[in-house]
């Protein structure tokens, strides 16, 4: 039995779009803990008053420490067309960070080249190198900063290729890490298990009628608290 509720943001027959909160899991990993699939799996079988295993397609994830926007598919067929957007980058993902320092420019992009390195973190180059895989981003920097954090800036990130710990690795490298990211250098204190890290806008065509479907958080004028 689960102990957190799912908020869900819209569902019809075929999908589920959500909010995780940031601390869980996108799935279960050797820790044990519970997982984003094992909530929606719980809801869906509560909600449906379903007998037995209850299917949810996990088609992209976030990190633990990441909240956000995620869809999950109800239905196999669901599953494979939404990860084929996914998979050929059709899909629009954008998110809000708080960076510590002030970038020089208000609005750039990175290209940098990422591969795995010690202790699950990713290792960033400048240049190419073998195993290294080409990760783009786009940013820019909003014109408010949080009365907590003054010394950081709000940015809106735009993923151009999808890689693991992307934004984390790529901003921390162009020297601003996310509020809360000691695993990237930050040296700002953060909630717990969280960084100021949250995917917020999320465009996609729906599986099976093929409209076109937009999510935003709505995002408090006090966040990150």
């Amino acid at each position: 039995m689960s102990s957190k509720v799912l908020n869900v943001m819209f569902e019809d027959n075929h999908l589920l779009v959500v909010e995780k909160p940031a601390g869980l899991p996108s799935q279960g990993d050797k820790t044990g803990d519970e997982s984003l699939l094992d909530v929606a799996k719980h809801y869906l079988k509560v909600k449906y008053n379903k007998p037995g295993n209850v299917f949810v397609g996990l088609v992209h994830r976030l990190d633990r420490p990441v909240g956000g926007l995620v869809v999950l598919a109800k239905t196999s067929k669901g599953a494979s067309r939404l990860s084929e957007q996914f998979r050929t980058r059709e899909v629009e993902k954008k998110y809000l960070a708080l960076v510590e320092g002030n970038p020089s420019q208000m609005q750039g992009r990175l290209e940098h080249f990422l591969g795995s390195g010690p202790q699950n973190k990713v290792k960033v180059s400048a240049v190419e190198k073998a195993g290294f895989k080409h990760s783009i981003l786009s940013f820019v920097c909003l014109q408010r900063q949080h009365e907590k954090y003054p010394l950081c800036m709000y940015m809106e990130i735009d993923l151009e290729t999808g890689r693991k710990h992307q934004i984390r690795a790529q901003l921390a490298f162009a020297g601003h890490a996310i509020v809360g990211d000691r695993k990237y250098g930050s040296r700002t204190a953060f909630k717990a298990g969280r960084i100021a890290l949250v995917a917020h806008k999320l465009t996609f065509t729906h599986p099976v009628n093929q409209a076109v479907l937009r999510f935003e958080l709505p995002l408090k004028d006090s966040w990150p608290t």
